[in-house]
């Protein structure tokens, strides 16, 4: 019969401990300890205090900043989590010199970083430099959608909330008409009822208080848009994962290391709207670099998601390589094209977002002759033209419709239409005189991403920003914001990219 040794994992040992080794080179702990302790300027944090003469000591900054960022890279976003981890695990106590800091002074000093964790992120950064982590080739731009802390419950239009409001304050009614009504209900069911309007008054007088002290929320086109009551500056997002109420984390890394260069959340703004703001700031961080000059000679690459002609037309402003794609850029790849996964994958998708409707014939599936100004349909009947001239955005179009007693008998009409046609056929409109209109910066981009060397450029975003987004969320557990206000979700953000470059330099500082 075997015999083992007891297994002693689950008893104390009272051992001496000397903190200054246990922190061992090559971890990231040790890369985080050396640059806070060697490379940082943290004068800028005596500001904060006032205390020589008179009121307790202040927790140190260098000693805050290891041990919330060392946290943050065990996936410990809480204050409460680091605070009790600074008392339990000998990790935290090393990096701490053996201080326990309440977890509000945690909170407290993450909350009140919004101006000095630039000029960190920015030494940081040139430690990298130094080390020749930064190759400055190219760039590559994405977004990560990161919950937030607000329920996205709490969320909805001014008129959404208003009918909200009125709903909450109808059941609280409710309840006090059934009182009325009931004399006879036993005193567990009063106190649990007088809970309940208790709750419903609060919730209404929540959203009433959030309409009277905030103004509507517009989009880019000057409609209203969702408002939450806990977190205005959030948004519900949709991912793959299902609809949250959060931000998109948005940053630029060089593609030599996957360093980041800049890093910025955004509530509730489309991923268009940031890419201008983003190349600014990549700018300025270059310029204290030293290398105000980079956009001359490096690439920048960016998904769909980024792709408009206004964008476009501003990177051809930065001097920037830019390699751009447009929504159709996939599907226009002979690879794909030819790929009889993907295209069910695409059916799938189209078939979830039509709710299972049939396909109906575009545009490109009809007849057309430019010159003559004729048009068949699929089913090969002869259409009429019923406008001529149709301008939309400095192009020209002209519409055909389907004669009514063609259409209602045709045997391709559930490929054609939605609905039966009771007054007019199928119409369809074709863009004439193509040749005059001006080239766009999407037509640019198109032929230039189309290309085998744009093509092959473009191909290496994915292996140059996407880890980056999987380490931070997945591998570090820093999936969540635990601060509220864009300022405030702004700072941890750059805290947790600050993570991601400081394990990069976990095998170049001993």
């Amino acid at each position: 019969m075997a015999n083992y040794k007891p297994d002693m994992s689950c008893q104390s040992k009272f051992i001496p401990i000397d903190f200054s080794r246990q922190i061992i080179p090559g971890t990231f702990e040790y890369a985080l300890s050396h640059i806070v302790d060697n490379h940082l300027d943290l004068s800028t944090f005596d500001s904060w205090y006032n205390n020589d003469r008179r009121g307790a000591a202040a927790y140190p900054p260098s000693v805050m900043l290891k041990i919330i960022l060392f946290g943050y890279s065990r996936g410990l976003v809480s204050s409460r989590r680091i605070a009790e981890a600074c008392e339990t695990n000998i990790t935290f106590m090393s990096l701490s010199g053996d201080v326990q800091p309440h977890y509000t002074s945690i909170a407290s000093f993450v909350a009140k970083m919004k101006d000095k964790i630039e000029p960190i992120f920015t030494q940081v950064l040139m430690i990298c430099d130094k080390e020749g982590l930064i190759g400055r080739n190219i760039f590559a731009i994405d977004g990560c959608k990161i919950k937030s802390n607000a329920s996205k419950e709490w969320s909805g239009t001014f008129a959404e909330l208003t009918r909200k409001q009125h709903k909450l304050s109808q059941a609280s009614k409710r309840i006090i008409e059934r009182h009325q009504a009931q004399d006879g209900l036993s005193e567990d069911e009063v106190v649990h009822d007088l809970k309940q309007k208790e709750k419903l008054d609060k919730s209404a007088d929540k959203i009433r208080d959030f309409l009277a002290t905030n103004k509507e929320k517009l989009g880019s086109r000057k409609t209203p848009v969702k408002s939450n009551i806990t977190d205005p500056d959030s948004a519900k997002m949709t991912t793959s994962k299902g609809t949250i109420q959060g931000y998109n984390g948005i940053a630029i890394n060089d593609d030599k290391h996957q360093i980041i260069l800049q890093a910025q959340v955004w509530g509730s703004v489309g991923e268009q709207q940031t890419l201008k703001p983003a190349i600014e700031q990549l700018q300025k961080q270059l310029k204290k670099l030293g290398t105000p000059d980079t956009f001359k000679q490096a690439k920048f690459t960016a998904d769909s998601g980024f792709h408009s002609e206004v964008n476009l037309e501003f990177m051809a402003t930065t001097g920037l390589d830019a390699y751009m794609a447009d929504t159709a850029f996939r599907s226009r790849n002979p690879l794909f094209q030819e790929s009889k996964t993907y295209q069910t994958e695409q059916e799938k998708r189209r078939l979830k977002r039509n709710k299972g409707r049939e396909r109906l014939f575009k545009s490109i599936d009809f007849y057309f002759d430019e010159n003559a100004l004729t048009s068949r349909c699929p089913a090969g009947k002869e259409m009429w033209l019923s406008v001529k001239n149709i301008t939309t955005a400095g192009r020209q179009y002209v519409r055909f419709s389907g004669y009514l007693k063609n259409c209602r008998v045709c045997p391709l009409q559930s490929q054609c239409m939605r609905k039966t046609p009771s007054k007019q056929g199928r119409q369809v409109q074709f863009e004439i005189n193509k040749m005059t209109k001006p080239i766009s910066y999407t037509d640019k981009m198109r032929v230039k991403i189309d290309s085998s060397a744009g093509r092959r450029q473009y191909s290496k975003r994915l292996g140059a920003i996407e880890p980056v987004f999987g380490n931070i969320t997945v591998n570090k557990g820093m999936n969540k914001f635990t601060l509220r206000g864009q300022d405030k979700v702004n700072t941890q953000w750059q805290m947790y990219c600050l993570v991601h470059n400081i394990e990069k330099l976990r095998n170049s500082l001993h």
